[in-house]
């Protein structure tokens, strides 16, 4: 069983790191929780003031411009395209296609397709043959005036001197060819003995060895000012978490303790000796005032019906109308009518 198991991935062995490694790395380290320790503690506290900005200043003036920016700018411009600009469109669209669409289109339909098909017809039948004929003539006339003349002359003269001239420049591309290999060849040995192999050596023999040297320590300042940076911030969330507990020590509880023992008993008392009192006496005083307003509205409208009552009389009461139904409460029956026929 133990022969079919997978075998147990070892982890990575760590290279052993030299003395210069170990010898930079605690005062570098050092330096830089020391330099960045500062700047850690400031970066906190301004994050913590811009959180505290935002959420106390910056998200209600927001909410209050975006109120603003909806009553005074979109509601009034929606206002303006739904019940002003719409419309105008609309009738000047209107206007466009009574006064110009439709005199274009009968212009087209009855104007200017029946002199299109004449034109059509023009080219169709006159144009076309005597374009035709005309280019017949001339492609006759250019093979028998240029063509062939032009023709003779390449193959009895131009292709014979070409020829010749290719020869010529050919041998002399290939002595230059050889002239410039040979100066090639020297300026590449000499360049290669006076330039590349200095700059080699001092490539792998100095500037190499300087660089992995300076590497080292920018990995090793990097790698510190990231450890630098990481204790810097538990130790500003520990000054942080002490300076509020302080804070609330200091100003918190007393404040809550105070609000706690004195402010609300001496509220309650407040409210039981005198606002309930004066909110029961002051409702006492709107109802009687209430009452004495209802009496004197309804003396005043009893007043005005006397005196309308001596200056024109009494209202005219209306005259009862006959009926030919029952007026009473019962209904009419087969048992009881009230008809001439059903009546004994």
């Amino acid at each position: 069983m133990d022969l079919d198991k997978p075998p147990v991935p070892q982890p990575p062995q760590q290279q052993p790191e030299g003395c210069l490694v170990v010898a930079i790395r605690l005062p570098v380290r050092i330096v830089a929780l020391v330099l960045v320790l500062p700047v850690r503690m400031a970066w906190d506290a301004l994050v913590v003031a811009c959180r505290f900005l935002d959420d106390i200043l910056l998200r209600p003036l927001g909410r209050a411009l975006l109120w603003l920016g909806r009553v005074l700018v979109v509601l009034p411009l929606a206002g303006l395209w739904r019940y002003v600009v719409v419309p105008v469109g609309k009738a000047l669209a209107w206007l466009g296609k009574v006064l110009v669409v439709a005199p274009l289109l009968w212009c087209h339909r009855y104007l200017l397709t029946p002199v299109g098909h004449a034109l059509a017809w023009l080219y169709t039948h006159v144009l076309t043959p005597a374009v035709v004929g005309l280019g017949v003539a001339l492609a006759w006339l250019a093979r028998y005036l240029l063509v062939v003349p032009a023709r003779w002359l390449y193959d009895w003269f131009l292709a014979p001197v070409g020829r010749a001239v290719a020869w010529c420049v050919l041998g002399v591309g290939r002595l230059l060819a050889l002239l410039f290999t040979g100066i090639g060849q020297v300026l590449y040995w000499t360049t290669r003995v006076l330039f590349v192999l200095p700059a080699l050596a001092l490539w792998r023999w100095v500037l190499a060895p300087v660089g992995r040297v300076l590497a080292l320590v920018g990995r090793e300042v990097w790698d510190a000012l990231r450890h630098a940076w990481r204790i810097a911030g538990h130790l500003s969330l520990a000054v942080g978490r002490f300076l509020g507990t302080l804070l609330r020590w200091i100003f918190v509880e007393p404040v809550r303790w105070v609000y706690r023992s004195v402010l609300t008993p001496v509220g309650h008392v407040v409210r039981d000796v005198v606002l309930r009192p004066a909110a029961a006496a002051a409702g006492a005083v709107g109802r009687t005032v209430r009452q004495a307003l209802s009496a004197a509205r309804a003396s005043v409208r009893q007043a005005r019906a006397d005196v309308r009552r001596l200056l024109f009389g009494d209202p005219r009461q209306p005259q009862p109308v006959a009926r030919r139904e029952p007026s009473g409460r019962g209904t009419r029956t087969l048992d009881s009518s009230t008809t001439a026929l059903t009546k004994d």
